[in-house]
This record gives structure tokens, C-alpha cells and sequence, in this order.
């Protein structure tokens, strides 16, 4: 069996970031996400620096079943699982009246559903070969997020879940909850279609320094990786703060102006 780094929601954003910052430290990396042209064009780019090509699966992981096909082809490919950096999620904003159900139910189904499901699947493979669990939160993870309810909810979840089993797990392996803040990517455009919220007005990092530096956080072992100071600032004061400026803030960065 070879071992592998699996990078779900690899096709771009941070994801596609991290498939590069692992694919330099050395690993041999399976990308998986629902975008073939998206995952083929990282690997493209990744085998054009010399580095070996990822492998990759086209898979919706917010499917029922998803995570057993997943597991299944690993193994018809002969292929065990060294690292899992669960990148795969996504967000909707304005008022949760305001969308369907099912699409707000999906954030759930693939921001913790299938987020715990890939853990706990391939937990005893990474515990065998003393690997490690990457999952991507959120700053949002610190704070309630009205306009955001259900992201947020689901990043907080990903930030306890995380610093739960890297307890649990210390010492057998590295468990680290990456938490970035505003990041220009595809996840803004698909949350709030022709519009921007005012929090894109502020002064983000790029996905390649976020996953640098979370990249660096992993494989150091950190528990949790805040990039930037802001956001450390963020993490740190928001939950000591009074919940209602905290709502009022987060409510206010929330609204969205029109995209120009």
C-alpha cells in the first residue's frame, strides 16, 4: 500500500493552495472534489513545477454514500491514508429564510457531516502510520454569525470537533483546525451570487499565504492555526465579549453591497 495525503475541496481557493504547499513538502497527494476541470488543472499546475502529479477523484462528498465510494477507490488504487486535510465546504449569506432548505441542510451535510465521516473513516489508517488530520475552519468559528447562522454554526462545530480528538489523539497524531479569516476565493462568489458582503472590504490574505502558513501550523503539530494577526485579535476577543456587539458586528460585516 502507498501512502497518501487526501486533500478534499482541492479543485480551488485554499485547497488547491494547501495541494501545493504538501505536494512541495513531499507528499503523495490524492485531490478530491466535484470539479474534474478544477482538480485537473492543480495537478497540471503541480506536475509543472516537477513535482509529482496528484492523483485524483471527481466526488461530491455532500452525497449520501459519498465517503464508502471514496474509501473504496483508495483502496481498488492500492492507496492507504497518511494525512486527510478536510478543506471541502461552503456558505450562504442573507437570512436563512431567505434559501431553500436543502441548501442550507447541505452546508451541514458537507461542512460536519462529511467532514466527520472522512475522519472517522480513515482515522485508523492515520493512526496506524502516525499521520495527521487537517480541517479547514474559520475565524467564524469564535462567534455567532447572523446573515451567516448556518457557516458559522458549522465552523464552530469543525474548531471543537478538532480540538477534541487532537486531545484525545495527542502524542499518535497531529490534529490542527485551521482558522482563516477573509480569504478572496471562489466561496464568496458562490455564497452571495453578484453581491459582497462588507467584511470583503477589509484587508484579506491571499489563499496561498493562508495555506502556507497553515501548512507550516500542521506540520508542526499546532492544535490550531489563527493566520494573521487581526484574526488572532478576532479569535481572542470575541468570545469574551458581550454577545450582543458581537451579533451586531457580525451582522453589520454581513450585509451585502452590490458587486461592481
Amino acid at each position: 500500500m502507498t501512502s497518501i495525503t487526501v486533500i478534499s475541496g482541492a479543485s480551488s481557493g485554499i485547497g488547491a493552495c494547501l495541494a501545493h504547499e504538501a505536494a512541495r513538502a513531499g507528499r503523495k497527494l490524492v485531490l478530491v472534489a466535484r470539479s474534474a476541470e478544477g482538480l485537473a488543472k492543480v495537478a497540471d499546475a503541480i506536475a509543472a513545477q516537477s513535482l509529482t502529479r496528484p492523483e485524483m477523484i471527481v466526488l461530491d462528498l455532500s452525497e449520501t454514500g459519498a465517503t464508502d465510494r471514496l474509501a473504496a477507490e483508495l483502496a481498488r488504487r492500492a492507496l492507504s491514508v497518511f494525512e486527510l486535510v478536510n478543506d471541502a465546504g461552503y456558505g450562504l449569506t442573507g437570512p436563512v429564510v431567505a434559501h431553500s432548505r436543502a441548501d442550507e441542510v447541505g452546508i451541514v451535510d458537507l461542512n460536519v457531516r462529511a467532514l466527520t465521516d472522512l475522519t472517522l473513516r480513515f482515522l485508523p489508517e492515520i493512526i496506524a502510520a502516525k499521520g495527521g488530520v487537517l480541517n479547514v475552519a474559520s475565524v467564524a468559528a469564535f462567534q455567532p454569525g447572523p446573515f451567516n447562522a448556518i457557516y458559522y454554526a458549522s465552523k464552530s462545530y469543525v474548531l471543537s470537533f478538532s480540538e477534541a480528538i487532537a486531545y484525545e489523539l495527542r502524542g499518535r497524531v497531529r490534529v490542527t483546525a485551521l482558522c482563516p479569516g477573509p480569504v478572496p476565493t471562489n466561496f464568496q462568489r458562490r455564497a452571495n451570487p453578484g453581491k459582497e458582503p462588507r467584511r470583503s472590504q477589509l484587508r484579506g490574505m491571499s489563499a496561498e499565504k493562508c495555506a502556507a502558513i497553515g501548512w507550516r501550523g500542521f506540520e508542526a503539530g499546532k492544535r490550531v492555526v489563527i493566520p494573521g494577526f487581526m484574526n488572532k485579535v478576532i479569535a481572542f476577543l470575541s468570545p469574551r465579549m458581550p454577545r450582543r456587539p458581537v451579533l451586531a458586528v457580525s451582522a453589520y460585516l454581513a450585509v451585502s453591497r452590490r458587486a461592481t
